[in-house]
């Protein structure tokens, strides 16, 4: 699938800025094997004073600025044309839970995609007593991949989707408390309750197409950035990318955008300024296919 994508950010500030540094991560990689960019754009208004682009440890794009001058706006706007063929996933030759730490256990690499990384708590997805309790109900499954799969089915059924009840600083804990939240809240939930099997999973930020009801056009902006999870499911199948929050696979409709711990390795832009009162933020993304 070719897909063009649109972002749009939009920051207004209730008084002047100055001095702002940002870190921005909303260009999608080329990624062996599953999604290739043909063409990418990042703009930003007003223009940075200072600019620098580089890949993070794990893989994402990132983009640094720096805006001396008072501003009282920042707009950034991406595009890109992303063609996405992921491979077919195929039979389960995963390992039983037990087996799968004997060979997290013998993986020594800490190269960004080692499992070692995506073991332990983090600041969104903390091992928590109730979210471990919830996902060892999966534990009659024969393999990890099938755990893993019948783990994001149950947050789907079990949770509801409420963009009001939470917000990007929600932890794990407080959204399965909840049982409601949004794309960021399912996958970190099924992270934290994974790792607290002894699982490795990852956060995974990207784009996901959305196809409008039949008979209805499709509306300009209407899509936003979505979040789903990775799950390494032993030697023999690697990595493998769910979705909770509509209880599938990752499919050729998920445009990859970077890989984290959680959303705060991944936010799609983070950093400081200096300005008194508060702010309003707005996001539009559009992902059209093509061809």
């Amino acid at each position: 699938m070719h897909y063009d994508i649109r972002l749009s950010l939009h920051y207004a500030y209730d008084a002047w800025a100055g001095g702002g540094r940002h870190q921005v991560r909303v260009l999608p990689p080329t990624i062996p094997g599953v999604q290739r960019v043909v063409a990418a754009s990042l703009s930003f208004a007003p223009t940075p004073t200072e600019r620098s682009d580089f890949t993070d440890f794990f893989g994402t794009n990132v983009t640094a600025i720096v805006c001396r001058d008072a501003h009282d706006t920042l707009d950034v706007k991406m595009s890109a044309r992303v063609m996405v063929a992921r491979p077919q996933i195929g039979l389960d030759v995963s390992p039983t839970v037990s087996r799968l730490k004997e060979e997290v256990a013998g993986v020594l690499t800490l190269a960004p995609d080692s499992p070692q990384h995506f073991l332990a708590a983090s600041d969104h997805a903390g091992i928590d007593a109730a979210i471990t309790a919830y996902a060892a109900v999966s534990l009659g499954e024969p393999s990890v991949r099938a755990l893993a799969r019948d783990l994001c089915g149950r947050i789907h059924r079990d949770f509801v989707y409420d963009g009001e009840a939470t917000t990007v600083a929600t932890h794990a804990s407080d959204a399965f408390a909840l049982k409601r939240g949004v794309c960021q809240d399912f996958s970190h939930v099924m992270i934290a309750g994974l790792r607290g099997l002894g699982i490795p999973a990852g956060y995974v930020s990207g784009f996901l197409r959305t196809i409008p009801p039949p008979g209805k056009e499709r509306l300009e902006g209407a899509d936003a950035m979505h979040a789903w999870v990775k799950v390494w499911c032993g030697l023999e199948c690697g990595w493998i990318e769910f979705d909770p929050t509509n209880d599938m696979l990752a499919s050729n409709d998920h445009i990859t955008v970077g890989y984290g711990r959680d959303y705060s390795d991944v936010a799609p832009i983070v950093g400081v300024l200096k300005t008194t009162g508060g702010q309003e933020a707005e996001q539009k993304v559009d992902v059209v296919p093509v061809g």
